[in-house]
This record gives structure tokens, sequence and C-alpha cells, in this order.
């Protein structure tokens, strides 16, 4: 029998509720790397999401039944929560929801699509309407008497490239000379402009349509006196997605934001630590978390995974 049956046949079999072992495989499966793991994973989440559902319907239900019928026992009620949790099962299994399609995608950061913080941020649907974002902005500008030059109040993220390989081989030349003076990874410095711009499916332009050019997330602090573009991000307040509103810098290049980047590591004390980690990019990575780069509090996490993951390892071997 082929290997691959063999084990798809096993991760098959967690979606047994009863098969407490089977679910055991699919947890070593997937720290494995398993993509097939990862798959089974997200229908378990669909799973779980369908088991609440049905939960909160028998819920009502009991709230109008007959107390004296026999079909309201406890027992009765244990054996039924464990067939829902098996119909559960057996919908997200069969695609019925499409809920864990969502998830498997959102999971796994090395697959080319789009992330979940791109898709808040409005991915590329402003290049459907570029024109008439800034023309309106504009409009309100000139209204509102805005005559600060240097920032653009009408910032909107829309996307500078149109795949992942278009990103890296515009990019990866200029972070194989910006990362030499940090003594880090190139791959690195792509991974983490990746997980920022969402592989420039999400890049900060200016309410002109200007690309700002900002790979890395840097805000305009009071340190910062060139061109700004203030834009709604999301930031985490004790672990707490939030939106905001922030300013961030703007360049004239690419290359001006890579080298924008190593002067911001270098000349910054609150970074000393992750310089001197640069020879393992994990260390690195938490090391520039631990010191605030970024609130999010799996930034490191996520960068990690796109630098480790299969798309990254394919477009630069």
């Amino acid at each position: 029998m082929d290997l691959s049956s063999v084990t798809k046949t096993k991760l098959e079999m967690s979606r047994n509720y009863h098969d407490m072992g089977s679910v055991n495989k699919l947890r070593e499966a997937a720290q494995s790397g398993d993509e097939g793991a990862l798959e089974e994973a997200a229908k378990q989440f669909e799973a779980i999401f369908v088991q609440m559902m049905l939960k909160s319907m028998r819920k009502a239900q009991d709230a109008l039944a007959d107390k004296d019928s026999p079909f309201s026992t406890e027992q009765v009620k244990f054996y039924r929560e464990m067939h829902d949790k098996q119909i559960a099962t057996d919908l997200s299994a069969n695609g019925s929801i499409g809920l864990a399609e969502v998830i498997m995608q959102q999971m796994n950061p090395g697959n080319g699509v789009m992330p979940a913080g791109v898709v808040r941020a409005d991915g590329d649907l402003s290049v459907l309407n570029r024109h008439n974002v800034a023309a309106i902005q504009n409009a309100q500008n000139r209204v509102m008497g805005n005559n600060n030059d240097n920032v653009s109040q009408g910032a909107f993220k829309s996307a500078a490239f149109a795949s992942p390989k278009e990103f890296v081989d515009a990019l990866y030349p200029h972070a194989i000379e910006a990362a030499k003076a940090l003594n880090l990874d190139p791959k690195a410095m792509i991974a983490q402009a990746a997980v920022e711009t969402g592989w420039g499916k999400s890049l900060i332009h200016k309410n002109d349509g200007e690309n700002s050019h900002n790979l890395f997330g840097i805000k305009a602090d009071k340190r910062w006196d060139g061109e700004k573009a203030t834009v709604d991000t999301l930031e985490f307040v004790n672990n707490v997605p939030e939106k905001q509103q922030a300013s961030f810098r703007s360049y004239g290049s690419f290359t001006h934001s890579m080298e924008d980047y190593v002067d911001f590591i270098k000349s910054n004390p609150r970074y000393e630590q992750a310089i001197q980690k640069t020879e393992s990019p994990k260390d690195y990575f938490n090391a520039l978390q631990e010191a605030g780069y970024a609130t999010d509090p799996h930034y490191a996490e996520k960068v990690m995974a796109v630098l480790d993951g299969n798309m990254l390892g394919e477009l630069i071997p």
C-alpha cells in the first residue's frame, strides 16, 4: 500500500470523535510539518465551531422541553452531545461549511495566501479604486486646509507586487547588500518584509497613489524629518488587537527603506541585544519582539514561519 495512503488513513481516523489515539497521531504529524496534518487540524477547528453552534441550539431547545419527558434525562443529553460532536466532525470532513479551508490558508504562511492582517487592512481592493480614493482625499484636504506637505493623511494600503515571486525577485538583490551591515541572513530581511506587507500585497501608498516603499512598518516618530503617510493599522494592546491611526515613514525607493531599517536597528539602543544575535534569525527576531519592535505577541513566530516556510525556500533556494 502507498505510504501516503496509509498516512492519510491515520489522519482521517482522527475525525472520529471517540478515537483519542488517532487524535494523538494527528498531533505528532502536525509537529513534523505534515501538510496533511495541517488540513486535518483545520477541519478539527471547524468542527469545534460547528459543535458550539449545535450546543447553543440544543440549549434553546432544552429551555422549551418538557422536564418530565424521558428524552430530557441527563443520560439522553450525554449521548446526544456525543452524537452532535460526531456530526460536527463529519460535516467538517465533508467541507459542508467551508471554514476549514480559510483556517488552513491562514495557518500556513508559506502558501502564498494573503494573511489575515492584510485582509483586515483591505488587501489589494484599493487598487480597483485608487484614483477615486486619491481624488476624494485631495478634495477633503483642500476643504480642511491641510497644508502639511510632509504628511499624507489619506494614505491607504494596496498591492505593489503581483505575486510573492515578483516580490522576492525585486527585493532580494537589495536585501543582500543591506543585510551585510547587520550580519543578518538576507532571507531573514525578506521574511520580515513579507510579514509586514503580506508579500507586497499591503504596502502603504500616499493619497496621491505614490508608493511609500515602507517594507518594515517603521513609524514616523519625532526622529524622522522625511515624508510621512498616515494610515489605519492594527496594534495589540494587552494582547488584544485594536485599530489605530499611525504615521509611517515614506521612502523614495525600496533600497532606501532597507537602508533606513538597518540604520533604525543599529542606532536605537533598545535593539542592542538583537544586534548581538543576528547570526541566529530566530534569536534576532525574538530579541526584536522583546525590545518592542512590534506589538503583536506572535510577531517573531510569524516571521520565522515565513523564513522556514516552503514558499520562501522555493523562491530563494
